[in-house]
């Protein structure tokens, strides 16, 4: 369904439960002029106001990942229909950005949310120029100073065009998130980008990967599209409905270029051999799409205006009648040269999509939430109807009996909630668990691969010459480069109660040989294949020891298995934490399904014997289960349930 029949539904909902809260506040006074409280209607009064209030404040989050200079900003500033967003050559994004749509009129900010902080710091209030220019100042300071505040994620509160006649999106969020950590280190970190694109497969309506049209296929795309799908093909097939993929500057396409149509079919040939099953690519010009945006709203300054004139107006030059090629003005032309950009049309399947999901799966529940209000009142009226027919006595008996079943009902629910408790407890203690011997196991592994490492050393290394405190060191074998190999192997056949995390040591571990490569290369002193001669102390020749000549040198070898191994061992450590996630996630969406059923039983009891009871029908209501949040923590190895 379009997003307009989802908003027309939308409002149809939202005020029929205005309504029935009307009747109820009408139907409540009533009784209290005949000096009756009724005070068991409060609580659906309740009810219909948090049901009413979850259909506003519902989150729809739209995550916007670049593997590198695509234009991510200039993509989102085209959505926003603001330039907002610092553009890409100003500046990288550094942390998450949630882009917070707010209702036209309302004042623009920029919050800086930080570590150890509940409440965010306001940066600015103001216009979009003003929130642009302190956002740059802001990141600029970060990144020379190096967070010292300890900044976790910024939010920007402004009018996102493209929901801007949509009231039932006002919790629509674009999440701007971080690429490559470049104000870290002078490496493109693709593990940072990797967990980025995990997360919000997880927890995110849509996923954007915007793609730059002239470098589609470089290594850095490929990594984080083979990594990202690796080990997980059958979460990528669920999920699939929500990723979608934006060509991105295909304006710069010049006549020597392939055309737009054979790039997206050679684009998805690509993208179907990482994993990806019937791929939605688009074509988008975003730049063009912003300014054309911009001029439509006269907001655009007037660089932005020559802007668009030099770059997007040629294109749509026309012959008069004498030959000569004109050029229309810029609000001419800007309503087809915002669709020609492709944002509308993605815009419109975004929305789409969300709404598909989320969105009437909400409504769903909020209609379900009402009616269940509205059967609660009609509950409500019979049985006080038939309870002034039943005499007193015979009243306070059943009052009583209800009572000692309640008493049983509330027994029986402590039951499910201890049952409860023992799944969460083994759920955590099995996590705890698994991580730990998944840990000690492979520190075991690696201590005994190293021990073979050591007696492969001693066995082929000469006798030491002793001439003045000096003697050779023996040299680097083949045993000893294939040691990086044969842990990776016993990786894979660890644990095997942890399904997965073996391949993934293996797949860490296999990269020893590598890094002794480097080593080798970047401290030839310390890993000479020659028969070098090294200064050391007349003891016997330890293998387990690599000897330098100076403490530089150590601290070289440190420095370089550090910058090697970390970005390793952080790849595997997503691996298996994304791999937690999905699992523990899977079993409580069970254990739910098993409360539900339980707690539904004795809601239905006590309905049941209370209709009984007083004569009257009662309508016996489903029980409207919560959605659970089961996330890491940003500090590893904290599980939040």
């Amino acid at each position: 369904m379009s997003s307009q029949e989802f908003q027309a539904a939308y409002t149809s909902i939202y005020s029929t439960g205005t309504f029935l809260l009307q009747y109820l506040k009408e139907f409540r006074d009533g009784l209290r002029i005949q000096g009756d409280e009724s005070q068991g209607l409060q609580s659906i009064e309740d009810e219909i106001n948090k049901a009413l209030k979850a259909l506003q404040d519902q989150k729809y989050q739209v995550a916007v990942i670049a593997a590198m200079k695509a234009g991510k900003s200039t993509f989102l500033n085209s959505i926003i229909g603001a330039d907002v967003l610092a553009s890409e050559t100003a500046a990288c994004t550094i942390c998450r950005t949630d882009v917070r749509h707010i209702k036209p009129g309302e004042t623009p900010k920029l919050l800086e949310y930080r570590e150890g902080e509940r409440k965010p710091v306001i940066l600015v209030e103001g216009d979009a120029g003003e929130i642009q220019q302190k956002f740059l100042q802001r990141t600029r300071e970060i990144r020379e100073k190096g967070n010292p505040d300890n900044t976790t994620r910024f939010e920007i509160e402004h009018p996102i065009e493209a929901i801007s006649q949509l009231s039932s999106l006002t919790g629509f969020t674009l999440v701007d998130t971080p690429g490559p950590n470049e104000w870290e280190s002078a490496n493109f970190n693709i593990n940072a980008l990797k967990q980025t694109a995990l997360e919000a497969l997880r927890t995110c309506n849509a996923i954007l990967f915007i793609l730059n049209y002239a470098s589609y296929k470089d290594n850095a795309v490929a990594e984080l599209f083979k990594d990202v799908v690796e080990n997980r093909k059958d979460f990528i097939a669920e999920n699939t409905g929500k990723i979608y993929f934006i060509l991105n500057k295909v304006d710069q396409k010049t006549e020597r270029d392939k055309e737009i149509a054979d790039v997206i079919k050679d684009l998805e040939r690509e993208l179907v051999g990482f994993g990806f099953c019937n791929p939605v690519i688009y074509p988008a010009s975003s730049r063009q799409g912003l300014l054309a945006k911009l001029i439509q709203q006269e907001k655009a300054t007037d660089k932005e205006i020559k802007d668009f004139e030099d770059f997007f107006s040629a294109k749509y030059a026309e012959r008069d009648e004498k030959g000569r090629r004109v050029i229309p003005l810029p609000e001419e032309i800007a309503p087809r040269a915002l669709q020609d950009s492709g944002i509308p049309s993605i815009q419109e399947t975004v929305i789409q999509r969300i709404t598909q999901n989320s969105g009437w799966n909400l409504l769903s529940e909020v209609v379900a939430e009402l009616d269940k209000a509205a059967k609660a009142i009609e509950d409500t009226q019979n049985t006080q109807i038939r309870g002034w027919k039943m005499g007193i006595e015979a009243l306070k008996e059943k009052v009583e009996d209800y009572r000692r079943r309640s008493e049983n009902a509330r027994a029986n629910i402590e039951s499910v909630k201890k049952t409860v408790e023992e799944q969460k407890q083994t759920l955590i203690k099995g996590f705890s668990q698994g991580i730990n011997t998944f840990a000690n196991e492979a520190k075991a592994q690696i201590a005994s691969e190293i021990d073979k490492i050591a007696k492969s050393r001693s066995a082929n290394s000469p006798k030491p010459k002793k001439t003045q405190q000096s003697r050779q060191l023996p040299p680097a074998t083949s045993d000893n480069i294939g040691w990086g190999q044969r842990v990776g192997d016993m990786g894979e056949a660890v644990l095997e109660l942890i399904p997965g995390f073996g391949q993934s040591l293996g797949r860490v571990f296999k990269l020893g040989a590598s890094l002794l490569d480097i080593l080798g290369e970047s401290i030839p002193q310390a890993f000479s294949t020659s028969a070098s001669e090294q200064i050391v102390d007349s003891e016997e020749f330890d293998p387990c020891i690599i000897r330098c000549k100076t403490k530089a040198e150590a601290g070289k070898i440190v420095e370089t298995i550090n910058e090697f191994c970390a970005p390793h061992i952080h790849n595997w450590w997503i691996d298996t934490q994304d791999e937690l996630v999905r699992d523990g996630t899977n079993i409580r969406k069970e254990l739910a399904k098993i409360i539900q059923k339980d707690i539904q039983k004795i809601s239905d009891e006590l309905s049941a014997y209370l209709g009984d009871a007083l004569q009257v029908k009662l309508n016996i209501n489903p029980i409207q289960f919560p959605s659970f949040d089961f996330r890491f923590s940003r500090t590893y190895g904290d599980i939040f349930i």
